[in-house]
């Protein structure tokens, strides 16, 4: 279970998010010590210590990669990064900040090694903060953002919005790239032929630092999106591949020539 041959790649995009690096990386490293993983960092152009504290932490967790954003490109971006720098052939995404629980990443991978199957679309495992630990006006404005957002594009997901998730990283990268987009993974997967299961997770308080998002902010930008993602939604048909028919190999074979056929033919 080295991670020098990953099954599994844990990507988390930060932001300023120093005191709670060492805390995650140890807990998601014990979450996964049956499966071999890797732990991809993104470090979105931090400006406080974020840099640091992953450097600190590469000498003694072998499975811990570190990226760095120059400049803050936005948590959509930095997944894209970590995604493509993936070598597993799946990918658990998680937010840097701590509310999301590693613990629930062996479920899900659970869940999807028993019914991602070969021949079936590719399967999302969405984590759902079944029981929230956010204020009041955030747990309201999550709740009218996942009612329009759902109405309108139809993605059937309670929760778009929990950073946790787990797929098929050729999944992703088949997924068109725009900011904002880890808001609608569960519509952009649907769009491209996949399925879509919501999991209860574990949600906790924000024990340390700040959060990178305020309400209306995140309201004012969303609007937006979810139009463009209509727009996206109408853009694209998926073709629908007929089943090719074995190659000929009839003309060259007399056996099966009209006339052969004739004289086998029972009078």
């Amino acid at each position: 279970m080295s991670p020098a041959d990953p099954l599994l790649s844990v990507v988390v995009p930060v932001r300023n998010e120093a005191p709670n690096i060492a805390p995650l990386v140890a807990e998601i490293g014990a979450a996964l010590s049956g499966v071999p993983h890797e732990i991809i960092y993104v470090d979105d152009g931090s400006t406080d210590a974020t840099a640091e504290a992953l450097a600190g932490l590469r000498a003694t967790v072998p499975a811990l990669v570190v990226l760095r954003h120059a400049v803050s490109c936005g948590q959509s971006a930095a997944i894209v990064t970590g995604v493509r720098a993936a070598r597993g052939a799946w990918i658990a995404t998680l937010d840097g900040d701590g509310q999301n629980d590693p613990a629930d990443i062996p479920a899900l991978w659970d869940y999807a090694q028993a019914h991602g199957t070969p021949g079936q679309p590719p399967l999302m495992v969405a984590g759902w903060r079944v029981n929230r630990r956010d204020n009041q006006v955030k747990r309201l404005s999550s709740r009218l953002a996942n009612g329009i957002r759902a109405r309108l594009l139809g993605d059937a997901t309670p929760d778009t919005g929990c950073g946790l998730k787990l797929f098929p990283r050729t999944l992703f990268l088949s997924l068109p790239a725009f900011d904002h987009m880890h808001r609608f993974l569960p519509a952009l997967v649907l769009r491209q032929g996949g399925r879509v299961v919501s999991r209860p997770v574990n949600h906790r308080p924000r024990l340390r630092g700040q959060s990178n998002y305020g309400t209306l902010d995140r309201l004012a930008v969303g609007v937006t999106d979810i139009l463009g993602v209509m727009w996206l939604q109408r853009r694209w048909k998926r073709p629908q591949l007929l089943a090719a028919p074995p190659a000929s190999t009839t003309a060259s074979s007399p056996a099966s020539s009209p006339a052969s056929s004739l004289a086998a033919t029972p009078e």
